[in-house]
C-alpha cells in the first residue's frame, strides 16, 4: 500500500502563505497531491517526491527539486525559469508549454517526457537523458546539451540554433525542419538521424558521425566539417 503524502493541497497552501518565500520541503511526500496554480517559487523541494503530482501552470522559478522525483507528473505551463533540477527524475512527465529558460536539468533523468512547445532557452541538459523524449517545436536556443543522450527523441520544428550538442548521442533522432543552425554537433553521434529540410548553415561537424542520416533538403551552408 503506497504511503499517504506528508501534506494535503490545503495544508501546503497554508505553509506557502506564512514562508515568506522561503518554503522548505526536502524529501517531502508529495505524491499525486494536487500542486496546480501554486506559487512555489524558490520553494526548496530537493529529494521530494512528487510522482503523478499535478503542478499544472504552478510557479516552480528559481525552486530547487535536485534529486526529484517527478516520474509521469503534469507541469505543462509550468513556470520553471533558473530552477535546479540537477538529477532529478522526470520520466514520462508532461512539461509541454513549460517555461525553463535557464534552468539547471545536469544529469536529468527525462526519458520520453513531454516538452512540446516548451520554452528551453539557456538551459543546462548537459549529458541529461532524453531518449525518446518529445521536443516538438520546442525552443533550445543557446541550449547547453553536451553529452546529452536525445536518441529518438522527437526534434521537429525544435530552434537548436546556437546550441550545444557537442558529444551528444542523436542516434534516430527526427530532427525535420530543426533550427541547428551555428550549433557545435562536433562529435556528435548523429546515425540514421532525421535531418530532412533542417537548417545547419553555419553548424560545426567536426568528426560528427552521420552514417545512414537523412540531410534531404537540409540546408549546409557555411557548416564546418
Amino acid at each position: 500500500m503506497s504511503k499517504q503524502p506528508d501534506l494535503t493541497r490545503q495544508e501546503l497552501i497554508k505553509l506557502i502563505a506564512g514562508a515568506n518565500n522561503q518554503l522548505v520541503l526536502t524529501g517531502a511526500n508529495l505524491n499525486g497531491v494536487d500542486l496546480s496554480r501554486l506559487n512555489l517559487s524558490n520553494a526548496d523541494l530537493s529529494g521530494a517526491d512528487l510522482t503523478k503530482a499535478n503542478l499544472t501552470k504552478a510557479d516552480l522559478s528559481g525552486a530547487t527539486l535536485s534529486d526529484a522525483n517527478l516520474t509521469n507528473a503534469d507541469l505543462t505551463d509550468a513556470k520553471l525559469t533558473r530552477a535546479n533540477l540537477i538529477g532529478a527524475n522526470l520520466i514520462n512527465a508532461k512539461l509541454s508549454s513549460a517555461k525553463l529558460e535557464g534552468a539547471n536539468l545536469t544529469e536529468a533523468y527525462l526519458n520520453g517526457t513531454n516538452f512540446d512547445g516548451a520554452d528551453l532557452t539557456n538551459t543546462n541538459l548537459m549529458c541529461a537523458k532524453l531518449s525518446s523524449a518529445k521536443l516538438e517545436g520546442a525552443n533550445l536556443t543557446e541550449a547547453y546539451l553536451s553529452g546529452a543522450d536525445l536518441s529518438y527523441a522527437n526534434l521537429t520544428f525544435a530552434n537548436l540554433s546556437n546550441a550545444d550538442l557537442s558529444i551528444a548521442t542523436l542516434s534516430r533522432a527526427n530532427l525535420t525542419d530543426a533550427d541547428l543552425s551555428g550549433a557545435d554537433l562536433s562529435y556528435a553521434k548523429l546515425t540514421d538521424a532525421n535531418l530532412s529540410n533542417a537548417n545547419l548553415s553555419g553548424a560545426d561537424l567536426t568528426n560528427a558521425k552521420l552514417t545512414d542520416a537523412n540531410l534531404s533538403g537540409a540546408k549546409l551552408e557555411g557548416t564546418k566539417r
